[in-house]
């Protein structure tokens, strides 16, 4: 039998302050993500995956970065309607205007309001614009405008933006040119696209999602987009603290506040929405989306 003494030394634990419990859960998540990044690494292969240079799309391919095609949306519509790529992070519209591409559920870069990056600057009150030149990167941003103008009465001629965009009496501007304009404190007065879009319907907006090719065998594709996705926002915390895009605080509210990535009932009622809104006013045939999981 052993004696108190013996006992009461099986018994002694280490004492565990609250920095070691901390600093232990840290670097067990920090494994866990380690394994989740290997197992994603060159798992798209043979896919061929586009996606946009923006921070807001960062969430959305973590952990397959290195596989991803990056480019301007334009571009990326041009690479997947060519079959270049069998998957692409487009423009809502380049979706809505074609029948070859279903739509992967559960994932978009959408807003509830603001969305700080696709934005009209402008000089003039919205009446008095003759001229609007427009980044034509993204589809999407011009048609969205298009349609919030058209709901207020207005019709404003559109061209492509040749010069520098703070010489512009009327500038529509997204992703990341559009920060850094807006970070600049320039001039001309921010109508928030977003923020318009919500005040005109109360519903989300939704600006990218993934377009798959259709009638293709793209099962395990999809199954990894979901997981890059879950990663990213799974690891937010992480990606603001580690991008060196613009200072800590905007990364935090961009990615943690004007923007969202699920693409749930009210995103989906948002895009039936644009959906007819587009057939009132595009002068365009629009296709109904189909949603894949």
């Amino acid at each position: 039998m052993k004696d108190d003494s013996e006992i009461h030394k099986l018994r002694m634990a280490p004492r565990t302050t609250a920095d070691d419990l901390v600093a232990r859960i840290d670097k067990e998540q920090r494994a866990a993500g380690l394994q989740r990044e290997i197992s994603l690494e060159k798992s798209l292969a043979p896919y061929r995956v586009g996606s946009v240079p923006y921070l807001n799309a960062v969430p959305l391919t973590r952990g397959i970065e290195d596989e991803i095609v990056f480019a301007p949306p334009s571009q990326l519509a041009g690479m997947l309607h060519e079959g270049h790529l069998d998957a692409a992070l487009l423009s809502i519209t380049e979706v809505l205007f074609s029948d070859k591409y279903d739509i992967l559920d559960a994932i978009a870069i959408a807003s509830l309001g603001e969305v700080f990056s696709v934005f009209l600057a402008h000089t003039v009150p919205l009446e008095k614009i003759r001229t609007i030149d427009y980044d034509p990167a993204s589809l999407t941003s011009v048609n969205l405008l298009r349609v919030l103008l058209a709901e207020r009465g207005l019709k404003t001629e559109m061209q492509p933006m040749k010069g520098a965009p703070e010489a512009s009496e009327a500038v529509l501007l997204i992703g990341n040119p559009a920060i850094d304009f807006r970070r600049a404190s320039p001039k001309h007065e921010i109508w928030d696209l977003g923020a318009a879009w919500f005040e005109m319907t109360k519903l989300p907006f939704v600006y990218a999602v993934w377009a798959i090719q259709r009638n293709k065998e793209t099962e395990q594709l999809r199954r990894i987009l979901r997981e890059a996705k879950d990663f990213g926002l799974d690891t937010l915390d992480y990606l603001i603290e580690n991008r060196t895009d613009y200072d800590r605080s905007f990364r935090k509210d961009y990615l943690g506040w004007h923007i969202h990535y699920h693409l749930g009932m009210d995103e989906k009622r948002g895009v039936a929405e644009f959906v007819r809104l587009l057939k009132k006013h595009s002068g365009r045939e629009v296709f109904e989306p189909r949603y894949v999981a």
